[in-house]
């Protein structure tokens, strides 16, 4: 039997190509499994050799592991000293813990526009937003792409702010040739399992303040002076004092053994995900209604934690949530990274922004998606991509 090809249904691939997923191999399993069996699986020895190997990895004299990078963000914004009616300039293109840790201290979130090509925070729009109450700025580097660190400890110098650097994008990411975790800032790096390393859950408080980084420490656990490997190994002594009220934010030994080899394979993940995306680059770069990203004017390792392209659609018959919808039936997954904050019913009810106050990134969220890519893609799944992407163009071109 014959069908005329307008009334055959044709997909790009047969198996759906999820947005991300994790790279667990032999190793992690093995030493996870490890864990399980020596009765050990809470905060012990792997925690602290995830430690040890993640700020010699960094360059950061200090590292605390914590159970999320929402939580790194929350314990690094206390001590700083940041609390009731302090404002903390940050960007709008965020996941939305960045702003959330800090209506928990009781600060003051306030957005500055972006960068309509990096996408990161724009430093000339920062400027525009310090106040008598400004205290803090934290920049977030976009998609593994360093923001303008230089300007921005110029400007923090200049009003006298702390600069927390919301790092979640940016294991393994460069900036004139320093790792981000080792300039002289507080970092908070995440594992949450779409990142470029995973613990499951996780995150890192990376510093070169001692003093920062002890308060961190006591503020994960309850605020006591041991935590339970101190107490409970053979060296330690079940004794401790209670030094402030703290928090229950501390990783796991089940969740470091992950890490231990994920950090040790890490350079080969950005590698692999540096080749899909350099693909995606010069696949889109003829494709008029797809924006790439943007390079940055000055020497960076991107660590291509995401791939999110522009969708114009005022040249197409959709908008950016009808092009996913396309993409998924033609078995191709999606992420949204990310609607802009003062685009969630929250913060437009207790954070309002005036109409046009943030052009680009008002631009960038109606318009943005993450397309498929982890080290594990083949050459063939992102060439599928890429024609699925013409395809859903072609279709709903005006």
């Amino acid at each position: 039997m014959f069908f005329e090809p307008e009334f055959l249904e044709v997909f790009v691939r047969k198996e759906f190509l999820p947005f991300s997923i994790p790279t667990i191999e032999e190793e992690e399993i093995r030493e996870v499994v490890d864990s399980l069996e020596s009765g050990w699986i809470t905060t012990g020895p792997k925690v602290k050799r995830f430690e040890d190997d993640f700020k010699a990895y960094v360059g950061a004299p200090y590292a605390v592991p914590l159970s999320s990078a929402t939580a790194g963000l929350h314990l690094a914004l206390l001590a700083l000293g940041i609390g009731p009616g302090d404002e903390v300039i940050t960007t709008p293109m965020t996941f939305a813990a960045t702003v959330n840790v800090m209506i928990h201290v009781g600060a003051v979130p306030v957005l500055a526009d972006i960068e309509p090509g990096t996408l990161n925070i724009d430093v000339s729009r920062v400027r525009e937003k310090i106040t008598p109450r400004t205290k803090a700025v934290v920049p977030v580097h976009f998609a593994g792409l360093p923001c303008d660190m230089d300007a921005i400890f110029a400007l923090a110098e200049e009003f006298n702010l702390k600069v927390l650097e919301d790092a979640a994008h940016a294991v393994g990411t460069e900036y004139k040739g320093k790792r981000i975790g080792s300039l002289d800032t507080v970092s908070v790096f995440s594992f949450h399992p779409i990142k470029n390393i995973t613990t499951g859950e996780g995150g890192m408080v990376c510093t070169r303040d001692e003093r920062l980084a002890e308060e961190v420490s006591l503020l994960k656990f309850h605020g006591m002076s041991r935590e339970a490997w101190k107490r409970y190994s053979a060296q330690g002594t079940p004794n401790y004092d209670i030094v402030l009220p703290g928090y229950k934010y501390n990783m796991m030994d089940i969740q470091a053994a992950l890490g231990i080899h994920q950090l040790a394979k890490l350079d080969r993940f950005i590698e692999q995900r540096t080749e899909i995306a350099e693909f995606y680059n010069d696949a889109f770069s003829a494709v008029e209604e797809i924006r790439t990203p943007s390079a940055a004017p000055y020497a960076y390792r991107h660590a291509w934690h995401l791939y999110t392209p522009l969708v114009r659609i005022e040249d197409l018959t959709i908008d950016r949530d009808g092009f996913m919808a396309e993409l998924k039936k033609e078995n191709i997954g999606t992420g949204l990274h990310f609607k802009a904050v003062h685009h969630h019913p929250y913060y437009r009810e207790n954070l309002p922004v005036p109409e046009g106050a943030l052009p680009h990134a008002d631009y960038t969220s109606d318009r943005i998606l993450s397309l498929p890519l982890f080290p594990r893609m083949t050459v063939q799944d992102a060439k599928d991509v890429v024609d699925a992407v013409k395809d859903v163009i072609a279709r709903n071109r005006r």
